[in-house]
């Protein structure tokens, strides 16, 4: 299992993938306090007002991941993530190679922690493939983790399928967020490929886990989440 010392009720980070922020500030008050911790992703950036959103939120003693998956010359993540590290943020998202990772981590500040994605959940082994990956899923995973942890990252993204293999090899103190849950069962479903249940996920060594559709398009999203919470609850 993971660490001991993290709130139950942050062990789940709800995918805030909506087209604007007044839908978010809406269905944030119907979650009420079933959530505590959101993911702010590209499309809410995109849409205008993120940052007034993560004002909001932060004022109702939510938690904010901003998921913005940082990818481009290191001295220009640098300088995004600073930018990023006095607003409220708990995580953000880096993507890429060693000295960008290095970028993000030298920039974060003391309270904002890097994330480093490792293989996205929407890939497979043949996606894999046709990026010129000669090796399997679990073995990229592991190396762009124990990179991530050189380069002063704090924790990785990486699949709930995955997380056993992180927590045998790599310190203990990288964090683990685990995106691709499927609450009922391990189907992949729309653009997930490589899914796992939340007691799979955390019984693997996550610290954390990502969910999106499962409570966004349920009937009652509040009591979906709460469902989860209660599952979580009980691992803990």
């Amino acid at each position: 299992m993971s660490k001991p010392d993290i709130p139950v009720n942050e062990r789940l980070i709800f995918a805030m993938d909506l087209p604007d922020c007044d839908q978010a500030r809406q269905l944030t008050e119907e979650l009420g306090d079933a959530v505590s911790f959101y993911k702010l992703g590209l499309e809410l950036m995109m849409s205008g007002g993120y940052f007034e959103l993560m004002d909001w939120m932060l004022a109702r003693s939510k938690k904010v991941f901003a998921d913005l998956k940082f990818f481009d010359i290191p001295a220009t993540v640098g300088s995004a993530v600073r930018q990023l590290q006095d607003r409220g943020a708990t995580f953000v998202t880096v993507h890429g190679n060693q000295s960008i990772m290095e970028a993000a981590a030298a920039n974060k500040g003391a309270d904002l922690k890097v994330l480093a994605v490792t293989v996205l959940t929407s890939l497979d082994r043949g996606d894999l493939d046709d990026l010129g990956f000669d090796c399997d899923v679990a073995a990229l995973v592991l190396s762009r983790a124990r990179r991530a942890l050189e380069a002063g990252c704090d924790g990785v993204i990486s699949s709930g399928l995955e997380a056993a293999v992180l927590r045998q090899y790599i310190d203990r103190r990288l964090l683990v967020v685990t995106p691709g849950i499927r609450p009922v069962d391990n189907k992949p479903e729309g653009d997930q490929k490589r899914v796992a249940s939340v007691p799979q996920a955390f019984a693997n060594g996550a610290d954390y886990i990502v969910v999106g559709r499962p409570i966004r398009d349920a009937a009652d999203p509040r009591a979906a989440a709460l469902a989860i919470q209660k599952t979580i609850a009980s691992l803990f």
